[in-house]
């Protein structure tokens, strides 16, 4: 594999730029004979989950492909499933730059993007015309600007889009870079968003004849009263899985390291425990009622092990994924 070259090059690059540099130039080389620069070969680890067929338990988090321009590419690496946003009604450029920073030592990554995106009908013209087989999820969001009494509405709009057109949808109520968004986690306002999702989601179902499951992704910051409310608000309205977890604000495992006063969300391996334990909290209180995507510092099979003996059905990766590339999917995959 070719990625240690590759990381020695990026890594010499601001974070964005070296983001969009690998954006454009996998979206250059999927569905060519190129694409053998990081097609991967995986034992089969077939799961079901949500009533979905997994290739393999391991997906890609949302994030880093926002517009969906390399899922062929993602798919070629071995994921199990692809999930592209966090997309927004109308694109939108985000917060000022720069808001991306690598905490090296801890391997970790700060970022307050801010939701950036070409908007949610461009991303569905692109997982139109993905010929990736697995499974695709789409994370919607909204727009900045809308006000947070009318979020809902963009919730509805981005679903009523991407529905036809996903494996799973997920709802991102959690991102700490969109202001007053993390409200919608708590008492009325959550119960009256998912109250609208899944009525939307049955009209959906009828209209389609066909069922796409709706989840939720979830703040590592929530606090054990927290955690246990929002279990109960997803049993009562039957959501069909939960993400757990976003990136957070706590900085406590990386205080004396370079970029650590940063404003955002870290991600990566300092993420790690607090994650698991969400999910082991979690599971406690939903009792198998629904399934939960582990995500948070997976940086190694081992690592993910833990989301799974914690309550994960299935996981994802991202930060591990930026320092350890494509072998890390091949290892999580081989030794899960």
């Amino acid at each position: 594999m070719y990625y240690p070259l590759a990381r020695h090059f990026l890594f010499k690059l601001d974070p964005e730029v070296a983001h969009e540099l690998s954006i454009k130039q996998l979206s250059r080389l999927q569905n060519t004979p190129l694409d053998r620069l990081f097609r991967q070969t995986l034992l089969p680890r077939p799961v079901t989950v949500m009533g979905l067929n997994f290739a393999n338990p391991v997906g890609l988090a949302a994030g880093l492909d926002k517009d969906g321009e390399c899922i062929d590419a993602f798919g070629a690496m071995g994921f199990g499933f692809v999930e592209v946003g966090t997309v927004t009604p109308r694109p939108q450029s985000g917060n000022d730059k720069p808001r991306l920073f690598r905490v090296i030592p801890g391997e970790g990554i700060i970022n307050r993007m801010g939701f950036n995106n070409k908007g949610v009908d461009h991303l569905v013209e692109n997982v139109k015309r993905a010929r990736y087989q697995g499974i695709i999820g789409i994370n919607i969001g909204k727009n900045k600007d809308t006000p947070l009494e009318h979020g809902k509405d963009d919730y509805l709009i981005c679903m009523d889009k991407v529905y036809d057109h996903a494996g799973y949808i997920a709802v991102n109520i959690s991102s700490p870079n969109t202001p007053g968004l993390r409200q919608l986690q708590y008492g009325d306002a959550l119960d009256d968003l998912l109250g609208s999702l899944k009525h939307r989601q049955q009209e959906l179902a009828e209209r389609y004849k066909k069922y796409v499951p709706v989840t939720v992704k979830i703040a590592p910051d929530l606090s054990d009263t927290e955690i246990e409310q929002v279990a109960d608000c997803f049993m009562r309205h039957k959501l069909d899985g939960v993400i757990a977890t976003n990136t957070t604000l706590a900085r406590d495992m990386i205080y004396d390291m370079p970029h650590a006063q940063e404003a955002g969300g870290l991600s990566g391996r300092p993420l790690q425990p607090r994650s698991t334990e969400v999910i082991r909290q979690l599971s406690g209180y939903l009792k198998g009622a629904m399934p939960i995507i582990g995500v948070g510092g997976i940086d190694s099979a081992m690592a993910a092990r833990e989301k799974m003996a914690a309550g994960a059905s299935l996981v994802q990766i991202y930060s591990g994924f930026i320092y350890k590339g494509p072998e890390l999917i091949k290892d999580i995959v081989t030794n899960i």
